[in-house]
């Protein structure tokens, strides 16, 4: 069953599982970056699926991107 997502059960999803907060107030679909503000206080943007399947829940500076694959 493929579960959809809304921005309410994103922002529920935010809340139970990371420290930061989803800005963002509409959601069009998985490719589109949502604004979050990472514990920190900084802004980022990520897709959910970012978010959610891997795991990357904060900004750049607190959870730096993980080297490619081959470098």
């Amino acid at each position: 069953m493929n579960k959809r997502w809304t921005i309410d059960k994103i922002r529920e999803f935010t809340e139970k599982n990371s420290t930061s907060k989803l800005l963002s107030k509409e959601y069009h679909g998985f490719s589109q970056k949502l604004l979050f503000k990472c514990e920190c206080g900084n802004n980022f943007e990520k897709t959910f699926t970012k978010f959610n399947k891997n795991n990357q829940r904060k900004c750049d500076v607190c959870q730096p991107p993980k080297e490619p694959r081959g470098a």
